[in-house]
């Protein structure tokens, strides 16, 4: 057995003494939740993405979930989303007491395919979750076209898409009621864990901020509604803080990794590497790769090579749809969602990934299909 020349795993959060000493502020403050800190992150979050507020809440699970809440998504409505995207997305929509229609996706965005809205939409449907799959942007125009036509709302599932532009726009301004991201360990921008809604409308974000906090404003008033325990820590924010001032070389670097990759493997017939488009600018989160049909090696035949020379490759995200708890809204043909989840290959890709290591993920996966 050959000894992998590196172990490379599939991302990897850039932290350093920056946020080690902006934690131990916080801790040296005595105010740990939800304070001065909090406030200066979402304030500094909603500056970056052009968006008028920010309110930042425990996960990006809990993002989605409030804003659909805020939405009026609630029992005996329906609400459009990808099958190809993590099960969080379905899950929230259920948790409101909705059901998911999933729609398919298009083979070049692995995002929403809007010629298929009209054929997935109910007389009960009410919204449309629509994701910036890996960070490359829906085709917005089209959805909200569809939804004013319809009287959808639109809500942004922008957990991967930090950074991202929509005709030179970040992602998050936002371009539809409101967006929901995500600090996970796997974005760009990390807190450990944690989220933020970012949205233009007033009335909208005050209805997340009394849900984040078990539906209060004012003590003085009381409780009104029966809202959650969705609250950031000023721990996570002071990490955020920091986070946001590195993301400009964080996307800049990520880019030029992409275009490595890109550059690698565009020529080679049985792969087809992502597409760029001139007014949808990812922050390439993931680096889908896919590996056509041929007769000569699978795509988990590759998976599996890699992960014995040390390369942390992933398959392409599994659909929702397929899951055992979605069997019962397993109800239309995906078949490009399907052939996604079939073919695509997730590479490394993080900030601290050096040259050597990439051309290294870039050589072993040529040796693989040579040998095949």
């Amino acid at each position: 057995m050959i000894t992998p020349k590196y172990k490379i795993p599939i991302t990897k959060p850039d932290l350093g003494e920056d946020e080690v000493l902006a934690v131990t502020n916080v801790i040296r403050s005595g105010w740990i939740m939800q304070g001065n800190c909090v406030s200066e992150f979402e304030q500094a979050f909603a500056k970056y993405v052009g968006a008028k507020m920010a309110i930042a809440v425990s996960s990006g699970t809990a993002a989605l979930h409030l804003a659909l809440l805020a939405a009026g998504v609630g029992q005996g409505r329906s609400v459009i989303c990808p099958s190809y995207s993590f099960i969080a997305t379905a899950n929230v929509i259920r948790l409101c007491g909705a059901e998911p229609i999933f729609v398919d996706i298009d083979p070049e965005t692995y995002n929403i395919d809007t010629k298929l809205l009209a054929n997935v939409c109910q007389s009960n449907t009410c919204a449309i979750l629509a994701v910036h799959q890996v960070g490359l942007p829906a085709n917005l125009e089209e959805i909200k076209s569809f939804a004013s036509k319809n009287n959808l709302v639109v809500i942004e599932d922008a957990a991967c898409a930090i950074g991202s532009e929509y005709y030179q726009e970040k992602i998050g301004k936002p371009h539809s009621l409101a967006a929901c991201f995500s600090f996970h360990p796997r974005k760009l921008l990390t807190t450990g864990d944690g989220g933020m809604v970012t949205t233009n409308d007033l009335e909208f974000a005050a209805q997340v901020r009394r849900l984040r906090q078990h539906g209060i404003d004012n003590p003085k008033d009381g409780y009104q509604i029966v809202g959650f325990n969705y609250r950031l820590t000023d721990l996570q924010a002071a990490i955020g803080l920091e986070q946001i001032k590195k993301l400009p070389q964080f996307l800049s670097h990520r880019r030029q990794q992409a275009a490595r990759y890109n550059q690698a493997f565009s020529s080679h017939q049985l792969l087809s590497t992502p597409k760029e488009f001139p007014n949808m600018l990812s922050n390439f989160q993931s680096y889908q790769l896919r590996l056509l049909p041929n007769d000569n090696i699978t795509r988990d035949d590759l998976l599996k090579g890699l992960i014995e020379a040390g390369i942390s490759a992933q398959p392409g995200i599994q659909p929702i749809h397929k899951q055992p708890v979605y069997q019962e809204f397993n109800q239309l043909s995906l078949i490009e969602t399907e052939k996604a989840a079939q073919q695509v290959i997730m590479l490394p890709l993080y900030y601290s990934l050096s040259e050597d290591e990439q051309d290294y993920i870039i050589e072993t996966f040529f040796s693989l299909i040579s040998e095949s």
